[in-house]
């Protein structure tokens, strides 16, 4: 469960629409960290009415593991562009499905393959479009 359940989940309607297909060959859609159930509870809004310092597709994220202080960094991209090398993480990774639609400061839980996580995102930068 997301430590910041009180902050809807914020996503453009362009990022929505690329993610949609993907929503039912999750099998763990009906799952509270699930990539389905985070859009089915997010505010779809317009690219111009996005929050500048959120998480979308595309997105360079900074966060910290608040267990390790460890930061990492990478952007947040669809499957096909995923590459590690280039510190490139798929949305449907746990870590790219927990933390789209977070904004800069907030505090995330979630649960990865290592157990239950907690991350402060950082950083946001997200490329004008």
């Amino acid at each position: 469960m997301k430590t910041t359940e009180r902050n809807p989940v914020v996503i453009t309607e362009e990022d929505f629409n690329l993610l949609r297909p993907y929503m039912d060959r999750m099998p763990d859609k009906h799952s509270d960290m699930s990539l389905a159930y985070e859009l089915n509870r997010a505010v779809v809004v317009k690219k111009e009415a996005f929050p500048p310092h959120a998480i979308r597709l595309n997105s360079k994220v900074s966060v910290l593991d608040l267990e390790t202080d460890k930061v990492h960094e990478f952007t947040i991209v669809m499957p096909e562009h995923a590459n590690i090398k280039e510190h490139k993480i798929s949305v449907l990774t746990p870590m790219g499905t927990a933390l789209i639609g977070f904004r800069k400061a907030e505090e995330v839980q979630w649960k990865v393959p290592a157990g239950l996580k907690r991350f402060r995102i950082l950083d946001v930068v997200n490329k004008a479009s």
